[in-house]
């Protein structure tokens, strides 16, 4: 495929992008003049829950609630995203107000190096999605039909949150199924392997051999050699893998510590399930050396932790470019997610979004509940792209609880 070919239908390339809607003079183009975090409304409570990665944590599980960021330009029109830190909102102001939105790649260079990347991934991806936002609003266009539109819905996995039992495990695989799910992500967290081994062959068994199942061991959620609940060793790592193998497993996810590069190169070495895993990974530097040494076939950035817009477009045409699957980590479930849904609507290698889907307690309506036009798993099993512009989701404005 020629250079020009291929950077356009990546939608990553520097070619331009002609609408008739952006034939604007610079000076007729938005200015940015106001940045504000509103907090969200909770609309109810539905249960105690302990996330599988951080045992004796339990918390709420709330419908709705949260924060919002929010741009304002000086032509009404402003963009959303997820909720930035308010200590750092006026720096943020310092550097945008003033400016084009259009301007966001320049612009995301300059906050990163003002604010110290290590220190303010997430709030520089919020301004990165609320200034894409913007871009679509003036447009008229949904951002992936700006960034390149490959696909108009992706089939949606359900990831679970909690550890539980192989009995229930197999009792919710059965229920999603129905509900037309075509997959889910299951944790491996029990104490002793045979537990973890024995979840995954009642899911299978219950839900047969047309229905995916993913699983994630969190072994890279610390940077360092220590985090709550299950260490696994090498000897786990490759003995799960290769009973999980057996059994058709879609992946294993992070079966070794975030930077044991040895362990996880020879651990893909030695197995053939496919080895995901990239989420805690902050630079684009990270999915460099995850390519050149072979750790994981799949790769999972995270909008809010992987140098937000730009980092996941351009770890998805690194992946392109190395025959590997770019499937984001979920993007915390309600912004983030709607973002990362239209970058996957561009990729020819991504075929499914992760959704945060745990039920009753903690099923994705609750995160989603702050929309007026929240998109949906439809009966099949997939969500669309969302067609109004820019994000193509709006918050439930009535739903504003504080503004800062």
């Amino acid at each position: 495929m020629k250079r020009r070919k291929f950077l356009t239908n990546t939608g990553l390339g520097f070619a331009p992008i002609m609408f008739p809607a952006l034939a604007l003079a610079q000076n007729q183009r938005p200015r940015i003049t106001d940045i504000k975090v509103h907090r969200m409304r909770t609309l109810g409570e539905t249960g105690m829950m302990e996330s599988a990665w951080a045992p004796g944590r339990a918390y709420m599980r709330r419908i709705g609630g949260g924060t919002v960021t929010e741009i304002f330009t000086d032509q009404g029109i402003s963009g959303i995203a997820p909720g930035m830190n308010v200590s750092g909102i006026n720096r943020m102001k310092q550097l945008l107000v003033g400016q084009d939105p259009f301007d966001n790649e320049s612009l995301s260079h300059q906050m990163r190096y003002t604010n110290g990347a290590a220190s303010n991934w997430r709030d520089v991806a919020c301004m990165e999605i609320a200034m894409w936002d913007i871009v679509g609003k003036v447009a008229g266009q949904p951002l992936y039909k700006l960034w390149g539109a490959q696909k108009e819905k992706v089939a949606a996995y359900a990831s679970m949150i909690q550890l539980s039992t192989p009995e229930e495990r197999a009792e919710t695989a059965v229920r999603l199924k129905e509900e037309g799910w075509q997959g889910m992500k299951i944790r491996l967290h029990h104490l002793e392997q045979k537990e973890d081994i024995r979840t995954i062959e009642l899911v299978r068994n219950a839900v047969g051999d047309d229905f995916e199942i993913m699983t994630d061991a969190n072994q890279a959620q610390s940077s360092g050699i220590w985090q709550p609940g299950i260490q696994w060793d090498y000897k786990r790592a490759l003995d799960t893998a290769r009973a999980l193998n057996e059994m058709d497993v879609y992946w294993l996810e992070e079966p070794l510590r975030r930077y044991d590069y040895e362990g996880l190169a020879e651990l893909n070495r030695q197995t053939d399930i496919s080895l995901a895993g990239g989420e805690n990974n902050q630079g684009i530097q990270e999915f460099v050396d995850i390519i050149k040494r072979k750790l994981y076939d799949i790769l999972q950035p995270e909008i809010l932790v992987t140098e937000g817009v730009q980092g996941l477009r351009t770890v998805a045409a690194l992946g392109l470019a190395h025959h590997k699957q770019v499937i984001p980590h979920h993007g915390g479930g309600q912004l983030g997610t709607i973002a990362q849904l239209h970058m996957i609507g561009t990729w020819p290698h991504c075929p499914w979004v992760e959704i945060m889907n745990d039920p009753p307690i903690s099923p994705y309506t609750n995160g989603f509940a702050i929309f007026e036009n929240a998109p949906e798993v439809d009966a099949e099993g997939f969500m669309a792209m969302p067609q109004g512009p820019g994000l193509g989701v709006n918050i439930n404005r009535e739903l504003i609880t504080d503004s800062s």
